[in-house]
C-alpha cells in the first residue's frame, strides 16, 4: 500500500510517494511537465528577475523569489489554494521546484502569504517590465501588433476594508467593489483585470489592477503609455474593442504618433448615418476576401465599402460586410423574438388568472418591458395592451363559502395582450445584417490588413478563458486586498509562461513541419497544441528511487517517456536528458540527499 509520509523533523524524506515492501522501500517523487517549465523559466530569466526586485523575508526559510516560482508552477500544472501548495509540493521531486528538502517540510501557508506580500511590495510595475523586456528579446516576439482587453476578477465575500482605495506601507491598493460583471454576477463584487499581448502567439506582454467600478475607456491611455515603454516607442498598432473608440482615448494615441484599431460603437452618429443609407440601399459592397474550411466549402465571403468615409474627427472608417455575421445576426435575433413569444406568452396567462395581480396598466407595461428587454427583442416586437371588462361573483360575506353563500355580481377591468413581429422594423435590421465599422488612423493600411489586425483580437478572449477554467483565477482564497493584487501578478507571471511554451512548441511544429500531434484522447490530432494538454501529457512522469533495509547504496530510475512525450521534447526543444536518473535535478537533490544522510 501506498503512504505518503507526513513532514517530521529529522526525517530524511519529506516528499514523495513511499511504498514499502519485502524490505525494500520505493519512494516515487513526481516530476511532471517541470522541466520544461523550468526550462521556460529559466530562458525567461524569471528567478534572476524576482530576486532582484523582491526583498526577502527573515521568518521564511525559502528567498521569496524562489517562493513566487513555486505558485507559479503551481497554477501551471494543479493550481491548489494557498491553503493546498504544502500537500502538492510534497508530492514532487523537490529540486525541480528549486527547493531543498528541508524547504518542502517547512511549506506552509502562511509562508505562501508573507511571499505575496514581499512581491506586493516590490515594485511590480518595474519587475513586469523588466520580465518583459528580457522575454521579448530572448523570445524573439514581435511587438509591431498588440491586442488589450479586459475582463473581471469576481469576489464572493463582503471586503469591506476594500471597498475604496487604500494604502498599504505606503502602496496604493484597489478597491473590491461592484461594477459591470463580464461574468453577468452584478451581486457580486470585482476588480478589472487589465491584459495586453502580442499578436505572435497571443504572449501576455503587460498587464494591470484596477478598481472594479473602472470602465474599460478609462484605462486605455494609461495601457498605451506602459506598452511605449515596453515597446520603446509608439511603433506598433494598438487593437481594441469599442472601448477604445471614444474622442478622448483615440485623439490622445493618435496626436502621440501612436497608430489604433478599434471598432466603432453603434452609438456613434456615423454609424446611424452610414446604416441609414444601408436601409435605403444606397451602398455598394466590393468582395475582400473569401474564406473557406478544411474542404474548400467557402465558409464567409467579406466585402468592404469602396467609399471614403471618416468620423467627426477625422479618423479613417473602414465598413465591411461579412456573410458569416450576417447568418449569425438573423439566426440570433430569431432566438430573441422567439423567446419574447415564449416570454409574452406566460405573462398573458398571468393575466388572464383570476388571482392576477396586474391591476394597473401601468404594471402590465412594466412587465411587457421586461419581457422585452430580457429578451433583446425591443426593435422587433410590437404588443398591444387591451383593458377587458369582466363580469365577476363576490362573496357578500366573508368565511369559507357554502350551499347557502349569497354572492354579488361585480363588474372588474382585466388586461389582455396582443403581440406580433415589427415587420417594418424587421426588414430594416436584416438589411443590416452582416455590416460593422472599424476605425482606424492608419490610412495606409489596406481594408483586408485591418480587418485581420481586429480578427485577432480574439486571440486575448482564449487567455482569459485560461485564466478562468485551467488557472481557476476565482474564487479568490485572501482576505487581504494587497495579497490579492499580488496573487493576481503571479496569475500574470504564470499565462506568461504558459503562452511561451505554447509558442515554442507551435514554432517548432512550423519548423520540423509538423502538422499535428495526437495529443487528445484515442490518439486524435493536435494542430494547435495548448499548454493544457503539454502538461498532462506527462503528468505520469516520475523519478523512483528504491532503497534496501541495511544497505547504503540505492537505485534510481524515471518513468520511461513514450514516443509522443520524446516527440514533444524534440520540437520544444528540451533535452531528454532532463527526465532520465542522472538529470541534473536528480543529481543535486542526490547531493543534498547524502548531506543529510551525514549529518
Amino acid at each position: 500500500m501506498s503512504t505518503r509520509e507526513p513532514p517530521q523533523d529529522g526525517a530524511r524524506h519529506t516528499s514523495g510517494n513511499v511504498s514499502h515492501a519485502s524490505g525494500k522501500t520505493l519512494t516515487s517523487y513526481g516530476v511532471g511537465a517541470l522541466p520544461i517549465l523550468n526550462r521556460v523559466l529559466k530562458r525567461a530569466k524569471l528567478g534572476k528577475q524576482l530576486a532582484q526586485f523582491l526583498v526577502d523575508d527573515r521568518r521564511c526559510a525559502t528567498p521569496s523569489s524562489i517562493g513566487i516560482l513555486v505558485l507559479v508552477r503551481n497554477y501551471l500544472t494543479a493550481r491548489e489554494p494557498v491553503y493546498g501548495v504544502s500537500e502538492w509540493a510534497r508530492q514532487y521531486l523537490p529540486t525541480v521546484l528549486g527547493l531543498s528538502v528541508s524547504q518542502v517540510a517547512g511549506l506552509n501557508d502562511d509562508r505562501v502569504g508573507r511571499w505575496l506580500d514581499r512581491l506586493f511590495q516590490a515594485d511590480c510595475p518595474s519587475l513586469v517590465l523588466a520580465v518583459t523586456r528580457h522575454v521579448v528579446e530572448e523570445f524573439g516576439l514581435d511587438l509591431s501588433e498588440l491586442h488589450t482587453d479586459s475582463t473581471t476578477v469576481t469576489f464572493s465575500g463582503a471586503y469591506d476594508a476594500a471597498a475604496e482605495e487604500g494604502l498599504h506601507r505606503g502602496k496604493k491598493t484597489p478597491a473590491i467593489t461592484w461594477g459591470y460583471n463580464k461574468d453577468h454576477r452584478p451581486d457580486l463584487k470585482q476588480l478589472l483585470y487589465n491584459l495586453t499581448v502580442t499578436s505572435d502567439g497571443a504572449v501576455p506582454i503587460a498587464f494591470g489592477v484596477e478598481n472594479g467600478n473602472v470602465t474599460d475607456d478609462q484605462t486605455h491611455r494609461a495601457t498605451w503609455d506602459l506598452l511605449c515603454q515596453v515597446v520603446g516607442g509608439p511603433n506598433f498598432i494598438y487593437v481594441a474593442d469599442s472601448k477604445l473608440a471614444t474622442h478622448a482615448n483615440m485623439t490622445y494615441i493618435a496626436q502621440r504618433g501612436g497608430r489604433f484599431i478599434s471598432v466603432l460603437p453603434r452609438t456613434r452618429a456615423e454609424d446611424k448615418a452610414f446604416r441609414a443609407r444601408v436601409i435605403a440601399g444606397t451602398v455598394g459592397w466590393e468582395p475582400i476576401e473569401t474564406r473557406t474550411d478544411d474542404h474548400g466549402v467557402v465558409t464567409d465571403i467579406i466585402s468592404g465599402s469602396p467609399e471614403i468615409a471618416t468620423t467627426s474627427e477625422g479618423f479613417r472608417l473602414v465598413w465591411l460586410h461579412s456573410s458569416r455575421k450576417a447568418e449569425l445576426d438573423r439566426a440570433s435575433r430569431t432566438n430573441s423574438i422567439r423567446r419574447a413569444f415564449r416570454d409574452l406568452d406566460l405573462l398573458r396567462l398571468r393575466l388572464r388568472s383570476p388571482r392576477t395581480r396586474f391591476r394597473e396598466p401601468s404594471q402590465v407595461e412594466t412587465a411587457v418591458a421586461h419581457c422585452l428587454t430580457e429578451a433583446g427583442a425591443t426593435e422587433w416586437v410590437t404588443v398591444e395592451i387591451r383593458p377587458e371588462e369582466r363580469e365577476i361573483l363576490r362573496q357578500e360575506k366573508p368565511g369559507r363559502p357554502g350551499p347557502n353563500t349569497r354572492y354579488r355580481k361585480e363588474r372588474a377591468t382585466r388586461f389582455t395582450i396582443h403581440f406580433d413581429v415589427n415587420n417594418p422594423k424587421l426588414e430594416q435590421a436584416e438589411r443590416q445584417d452582416g455590416v460593422f465599422p472599424l476605425v482606424t488612423n492608419d490610412r495606409a493600411l489596406p481594408a483586408r490588413e485591418v480587418l485581420s489586425a481586429y480578427k485577432r483580437q480574439a486571440q486575448i478572449e482564449s487567455r482569459f478563458s485560461q485564466l478562468k477554467t485551467r488557472f481557476q483565477i476565482a474564487p479568490v482564497f485572501l482576505k487581504s486586498v494587497h495579497r490579492v493584487v499580488a496573487l493576481l501578478t503571479v496569475y500574470y507571471l504564470a499565462l506568461l509562461v504558459q503562452a511561451l511554451v505554447e509558442r515554442e512548441l507551435r514554432r517548432g511544429m512550423a519548423r520540423e513541419r509538423v502538422e499535428s500531434l495526437p495529443l487528445y484522447p484515442e490518439e486524435r490530432r493536435c494542430v494547435a497544441p495548448t499548454a493544457a494538454r503539454i502538461i498532462e501529457l506527462f503528468a505520469n512522469v516520475q523519478f523512483h528511487e528504491l532503497r534496501r533495509a541495511r544497505a547504503v547504496s540505492r537505485t534510481c530510475f524515471a518513468t520511461e517517456l513514450t514516443p509522443l512525450q520524446r516527440e514533444v521534447l524534440r520540437l520544444l526543444g528540451v533535452p531528454e536528458a532532463d527526465y532520465e536518473a542522472g538529470s541534473a535535478a536528480v543529481r543535486k537533490f542526490a547531493e543534498i540527499d547524502l548531506r543529510t544522510r551525514g549529518k
